[in-house]
């Protein structure tokens, strides 16, 4: 493995404004990434470290999960200082040493932006529940209770419970859609919205390419606070296969997904539109109409540049008929839009788990979910990780952190298992993590595909995703194409991409038996190399083995 800075700076990046159209973003979880100091949790100079290996797999930028001054109590999506370094992960210096690193390898930097919620340490907090009257007093979300002393609505909180919390100071409610400790910000405040662009611009000066907005859909909330009806049940059987919680009960109209979040998404983009080429990716926490918001976020081309949404983010490996719906639901609302895909994040169980796990030939899934996820239409997100196959890690309840975790434990055991540190080489302590105690433990089944043991192996997932990503950069009808599917066996995901006079045809088999299938028209495809996959093409039949792909030149 090669950690060491290369000997000459790659070709200058320009200032494409379209360079994330398509853009491959690899997430680190600064946490588990890789720890300078030997404290046990990763720090900004541990990235910065590790840099050259994210760049040696071909990505074209780097999206960094929260590292900003928090409590911790949500693991930094509880920030309380919106322009400075928690020092656990460094300092505004180690950040900028890290933001010109990364450029001088060619990479972009994207990141975290919690705007929906502070801290309850942040000062503008502080300041609001000391009374009903004080500058700040209308910057978060505050009710007064029902005559019985209940809460002002039946809304419900993500991590459990009402989403309401009694403040004895001002005797009044306050809204939190997370923990209590995460008050949601009153964005119907112009001067809440002011505030936090001037944050954002901060971070833009100081170099960033980008933001990934998360929980985009829970800017703002029914001004009336009306309740929320009860789900319709068949909607309901859907969500509760994955998330047995009261939550998914109700549907949220009323709390989240709210019109207005159109107003800020509209400021959020003009300030961007200020600077040579600033992007964003929102995230929609929302699995029944999330491809619809995704299309609402990124129509017209003046709210967020790209979406996600939790479609592909949770239950096994979706049915072709599924994936094909979700594109389809998101092209039919927005055709102008993009959107950004993902398989796995620091939110969800591993897709490699979820996925893979019950398949005798784990990494022959888990070429094709590659394969597939980089030649959709849209940009895509890597989790660290990923590319070494790392399967969910086995948590003991006794060293489960997420308070998710702990409050549902054990029927839902939380994002611990897939935050767990990152493993670069396997024989010595803690995978050459730390040097001290992981926050989280090194999992045992990952060691064995260690950063250091994939390097040594030629036919390893790590190179087969080294060897697609230099693919995809080689035909840029994946980053910018039009995307056409065509008609397929039911197992079969086959489509094509075209651009700039180049037409691609790829074709993905999600059955573990051998099949074929002719191309409409008769049209004879050219099998292009270096992709890793061996189906084959006989004149107009394409042959794929299971779990295989084809790709060629029409």
């Amino acid at each position: 493995m090669t950690t060491d800075r290369p000997s000459a700076p790659p070709q200058a990046a320009t200032a494409d404004r379209d360079w994330w159209r398509g853009a491959v973003l690899y997430q680190i979880y600064p946490r588990s990434f890789q720890d300078s100091d030997g404290d046990g949790i990763g720090d900004l100079p541990g990235i910065t470290r590790r840099l050259a290996y994210v760049a040696s797999l071909g990505v074209d930028g780097i999206w960094l999960s929260p590292f900003m001054t928090s409590p911790m109590k949500d693991f930094g999506y509880d920030i309380s200082d919106y322009r400075d370094v928690d020092p656990l992960f460094g300092t505004l210096d180690d950040f900028d040493a890290l933001v010109a690193e990364a450029h001088w390898l060619g990479l972009k930097v994207v990141i975290d932006q919690v705007l929906s919620h502070s801290s309850d340490r942040h000062p503008w907090f502080v300041e609001s529940r000391q009374s009903r009257d004080n500058p700040k007093a209308d910057w978060y979300v505050w009710a007064d209770p029902k005559p019985d002393g209940t809460p002002p609505t039946n809304w419900l909180s993500v991590f459990g419970g009402s989403s309401w919390e009694w403040d004895s100071k001002r005797r009044q409610y306050y809204l939190h859609n997370f923990l209590a400790s995460q008050p949601d910000l009153n964005f119907h405040n112009p001067d809440v919205r002011a505030a936090l662009l001037a944050d954002v611009r901060y971070w833009l000066d100081r170099g960033v390419d980008g933001f990934r907005l998360d929980t985009a859909n829970f800017y703002f909330h029914d001004r009336e606070l009306r309740d929320n009806p009860p789900l319709e049940a068949a909607l309901q059987s859907v969500v509760m296969a994955s998330r047995n919680q009261p939550y998914n009960w109700q549907a949220h109209i009323h709390d989240k997904n709210r019109p207005e979040n159109l107003i800020f998404l509209k400021e959020f983009r003009a300030l961007l539109d200020e600077y040579p080429a600033a992007t964003s990716v929102g995230e929609v926490g929302e699995r029944i109409h999330g491809a619809e918001l995704m299309g609402e976020y990124t129509a017209g081309g003046d709210k967020l540049h790209m979406c996600y949404a939790f479609d592909f983010l949770s239950g096994r490996m979706p049915a072709v008929a599924d994936l094909t719906g979700t594109l389809r639901r998101f092209e039919a609302t927005a055709s102008d839009g993009w959107a950004c895909w993902a398989f796995s994040n620091h939110d969800v169980e591993r897709h490699a788990t979820r996925w893979a796990e019950n398949h005798e030939d784990a990494d022959k899934v888990l070429r094709l979910a590659a394969g597939v996820l980089l030649t959709l239409r849209g940009s895509v997100c890597l989790y660290q990780g990923e590319e070494l196959g790392l399967v969910e890690a086995d948590i003991a309840y006794e060293d489960l952190v997420d308070p998710y975790g702990i409050n549902f434990w054990p029927e839902v055991k939380g994002r611990d298992g897939c935050r767990t540190p990152m493993v670069w080489e396997a024989d010595i302590a803690n995978a050459g993590f730390s040097t001290g105690k992981p926050w989280l433990p090194v999992a045992a089944e990952h060691k064995e595909r260690a950063v250091d043991r994939m390097e040594a192996e030629p036919d390893s997932l790590l190179h087969f995703y080294r060897a697609f990503l230099r693919f995809r950069r080689a035909h840029p009808a994946f980053a910018k194409g039009r995307m056409t599917f065509l008609p397929s066996p039911p197992a079969v995901l086959a489509f094509t991409r075209e651009h700039d006079g180049a037409r691609l045809v790829c074709a993905f088999n999600f059955d573990a038996g051998a099949t074929h299938f002719d191309l409409p028209g008769g049209s004879v495809p050219t099998a292009l190399p270096g992709h890793g996959y061996s189906g084959s093409a006989n004149g107009a039949q394409i042959r794929l083995d299971g779990f295989d792909g084809f790709i060629g030149g029409l």
